[in-house]
């Protein structure tokens, strides 16, 4: 494999307004608009000479939030800040702040449309 497993997430809702204001606020980003027929999607801020994948918030029809077997893991400095946030703005913690070893620390949270993230920390 020549690049990271990953290029591209999306995380689909359903009521994108309130789904929006949970992500820019737990994270402190703008999200941008991605103009795409039939789709709306607002994308997390992207540096394309970085490591990491880049992603979307999506509504579509036909396609539910929540429930699903993805796990999406947002980079963090400190889980428990977002995670703290996250419970702030609408979604809950499901997970609290936990060591995964070497790896460093994580914690799971559920969004306000039923979709569990991850929040990963090196402290």
């Amino acid at each position: 494999m020549d690049n990271n497993p990953v290029g591209w997430f999306e995380i689909y809702v359903q009521n994108m307004t309130r789904a929006k204001a949970f992500y820019e606020s737990v994270f402190e980003v703008t999200l941008q608009e991605l103009k795409s027929p039939g789709i709306e999607m607002w994308a997390f801020p992207m540096a394309t000479d970085r490591t990491g994948a880049g992603g979307a918030l999506v509504k579509m029809e036909g396609v539910p939030s929540g429930g699903n077997s993805t796990m999406v893991y947002f980079s963090c400095r400190d889980c428990a800040v977002e995670a703290s946030r996250a419970a702030q703005h609408g979604g809950r913690v499901h997970r609290e702040k936990m060591s995964i070893g070497q790896y460093g620390f994580i914690s799971l949270v559920i969004d306000t449309e039923g979709n569990m993230i991850g929040l990963h920390s090196l402290q």
